[in-house]
């Protein structure tokens, strides 16, 4: 019964995963496309999607301070129509601040800006997918 976390930009895709029991969840990849490309973004998705077969998608939705969406938001609104078109269970999640949480994280394991820049799109995934099993 595992949960997938995605933290979706515009060339990247951070990836995470539950443990069986859906109650932690750890990284698993970064995912880099052409920019704006959801599509390419998918079908470099999809393996992950095949290994692991996770029940949910939790897909982080950017949204302003205020509340709002913006453009990030509405390029996660149509990354989640195509995963539900492909027949996957997608749940948005208020993903404010989840990517200054990963920095902090990262840097009080005083990892390098080099390390800390393949990893922070992972890192926060975990985040949105953590708060997500959390609230669950």
């Amino acid at each position: 019964m595992r949960v997938m976390g995605l933290d979706l930009g515009s060339v990247t895709c951070g990836v995470s995963i539950s443990d069986a029991l859906g109650m932690i969840a750890q990284p698993v990849k970064t995912l880099r496309f052409q920019e704006d490309c959801l599509e390419e973004a998918f079908a470099l998705l999809q393996p992950l999607l095949d290994q692991y077969k996770p029940e949910t998608i939790v897909l982080g939705l950017p949204k302003h301070m205020n509340g709002d969406l913006g453009v990030r938001a509405e390029a996660s609104l149509a990354f989640k129509k195509i995963l539900e078109e492909n027949n996957l269970q997608v749940v948005l999640w208020d993903e404010r601040l989840s990517t200054v949480a990963a920095n902090r994280i990262l840097l009080e394991v005083d990892m390098s800006r080099k390390k800390r820049k393949k990893v922070i799109d992972q890192m926060a995934a975990v985040q949105i997918l953590q708060g997500y099993l959390d609230r669950k």
